[in-house]
This record gives structure tokens, C-alpha cells and sequence, in this order.
């Protein structure tokens, strides 16, 4: 009989993300506690929150009906604090992941050599990077999904309801409940990985993490207004600009109907003579029924940027080992 050839073992690569989960268990533990304590104040903000505030709004409405009233002050301004705490704590997510990224996803195994001696067991650097990239992101895009899903529909509930209730446009509410948070919560952890890569070392990869993710942001809020086509009022010089919504261009028109910045002057006097040279104003806008036209188109953008960060990634990992696949014993 004959005897059966032999066949080296099949890598085990589940055991990588085993490894990871392992390796980093005190931060899953730490997103578990922030996730569900963020759920838990939305939707109190989508329930008891909202409806004391609520009540409280009537009451003072009826105020001015009525010589002697009372209304719950403390409701409102307990809504407002913690609909502000929420929307900044989701603004503040992708900064977060790109700290951790930097500092712990790739810095700290590159600092201490365990990359490199994963690298030797059988596991490509290739390999090594899709997990510590593909499981956190999707981790983060279900979580972070959600989270935007709840923010929306509780700040969907607030209109008509609260007084003070944030407009569609406010850039943290607009971030902290749409689509576009977890693009940039994914632009965040691959702008923290690709630090790490480059720098190996755990506190810069930190802090430059944090300087890439803030350039990221700062870059999609110059282009987010004019990612979808706008909406242009025109009005008298007398009439003020009309149209509300998220704010793309405003000025004056001339006799000609040239479009023109407004003009700028240091007293009642010289402003009368500036203005009385314009025959109206001119309002460039996205109004509140393009909420959805700018939330995909700004998540598209963000995602591009992720895509780029993610392919540098790669491309660091490639020049630093040489190859992206490691001889197979």
C-alpha cells in the first residue's frame, strides 16, 4: 500500500482574530460600556427626555396667555444638556478610534515586535493588516449605524415638539445622525492605522492620528455644502436674505445682477452708502428637503477618503516588509 503524500498544514487564520479580540479586550469592554451608554441616552432623549421637555414647552407657551403660570424649566434645559452631551460624544467617536488605531491597533504591535513575530508564524503582513482593518470596521459600522439611526429619530421626534430643538443643519447634528458617521468613524480608525504604520511608535501614531482624522473633517465641511446642487433666493437689500438652511454663498446684486460679496463698513452712515449702490441680496442654500441629497454625497466623500487611507496603508505596509505575502513554510 502505498504511502499518502504529504501536504503542509492549513494556516489557521481564524486564530489572528482570536489573537486580536484577545489582545485587545479591555478596549472592546471600554466601546461595549460608551455604546450602550449612548444608546441608553438617546433613547431617553427619544422618550422621557423628550416628553417632560416637551410638556414643559406647553406650559410656558400657555404663559402668555395666562397672568399667573408655571412651567418646568428644569425639564428643557436637562434636555438640551443631554441632547448637546450625546451629539458632541458621536462627533467625538471617530477622533477616538483614531487615537486608539494609531496608538494600539498598529503602533503599539509595531513598537513591541509582535507584528513582525506574527509575520513569522505562518501569516502574511497582508493578512496580518485586513484583520486588524476589516473586524474593528465592522464592528464600528454596525455600532456607529446605529447610534446615527437613534440620534435621527430622536431629534426627528424633537421637531414641532421642542422649542429649541437643533435645526437639520447644525453641523453636529447633522454628523451625529446620518450615514456620514460612520464614514468618518471608518476615515478615523484607517487615518489612526496608517499613523501607526509610519510611525511605529505608540504616542506619535496617537497624536498624529488625531491631527489626520481632524484634517479629514475639517476638509469634508469645506465641501459638504456644494456636493449637491443648491437652491438660490433673491431678495430687496431691504428684505434681508431669505431662505433658511445650510448656508453655501450670500451677497448683493448689482444693477448688473452680478453676484457680489457683501459689502464691509464701520458706521450707520457708510453702510446706508454701500448698500444703497445694490438693487437686492442673493441666498445660495441647501434646504432642509436636500438633508439626504448632502448626507450620501458627503458620506461617498468620506468613504473615498477612507478608501485612500486604507490603500496608503497597504502600500507603507508593502514598502516597509517588501512583499505583501510571507513564503509558506
Amino acid at each position: 500500500m502505498s504511502a499518502l503524500p504529504l501536504t503542509a498544514a492549513p494556516v489557521d487564520r481564524p486564530r489572528q482574530t482570536r489573537w486580536l479580540l484577545r489582545l485587545h479586550r479591555p478596549a472592546i469592554y471600554t466601546w461595549a460600556v460608551l455604546w450602550l451608554a449612548l444608546v441608553a441616552l438617546l433613547l431617553a432623549l427619544d422618550g422621557p427626555l423628550l416628553n417632560a421637555a416637551a410638556d414643559a414647552w406647553r406650559q410656558y407657551e400657555r404663559c402668555t396667555t395666562s397672568e399667573r403660570c408655571s412651567y418646568d424649566q428644569n425639564a428643557i434645559l436637562r434636555y438640551k444638556d443631554y441632547y448637546n452631551y450625546a451629539t458632541i460624544a458621536l462627533n467625538v467617536l471617530p477622533f477616538v478610534l483614531a487615537a486608539w488605531a494609531g496608538a494600539a491597533l498598529t503602533g503599539r504591535e509595531l513598537e513591541s515586535g509582535t507584528a513582525r513575530l506574527a509575520w513569522t508564524q505562518a501569516t502574511s503582513p497582508a493578512h496580518w493588516l485586513a484583520v486588524r482593518l476589516a473586524l474593528p470596521a465592522l464592528g464600528v459600522t454596525v455600532c456607529t449605524g446605529l447610534l446615527a439611526w437613534l440620534h435621527h429619530r430622536a431629534w426627528t421626534a424633537s421637531q414641532g415638539r421642542i422649542e429649541s430643538a437643533k435645526e437639520w443643519y447644525d453641523r453636529f447634528t447633522f454628523h451625529a445622525g446620518g450615514p456620514t458617521l460612520a464614514a468618518m468613524a471608518l476615515a478615523g480608525l484607517a487615518a489612526g492605522a496608517l499613523a501607526g504604520l509610519l510611525l511605529r511608535r505608540t504616542l506619535p501614531a496617537l497624536a498624529v492620528g488625531l491631527v489626520a482624522v481632524g484634517v479629514v473633517r475639517w476638509l469634508t465641511e469645506l465641501a459638504m455644502p456644494h456636493l449637491w446642487p443648491a437652491v438660490t433666493r433673491l431678495s430687496t437689500v431691504d428684505q434681508g436674505f431669505l431662505g433658511k438652511g445650510m448656508v453655501v454663498d450670500q451677497g448683493m446684486v448689482t444693477a448688473s445682477g452680478a453676484h457680489v460679496p457683501p459689502p464691509t463698513c464701520d458706521s450707520a452712515a457708510s453702510c446706508a452708502a454701500a448698500f444703497d449702490r445694490f438693487t437686492g441680496r442673493y441666498n445660495t442654500y441647501q434646504p432642509q428637503s436636500h438633508l439626504w441629497g448632502v448626507q450620501l454625497t458627503t458620506t461617498a466623500l468620506t468613504l473615498a477618503v477612507a478608501a485612500l487611507l486604507v490603500t496608503g496603508c497597504f502600500l507603507v505596509l508593502r514598502r516597509q516588509t517588501g512583499t505583501l505575502r510571507a513564503a509558506r513554510p
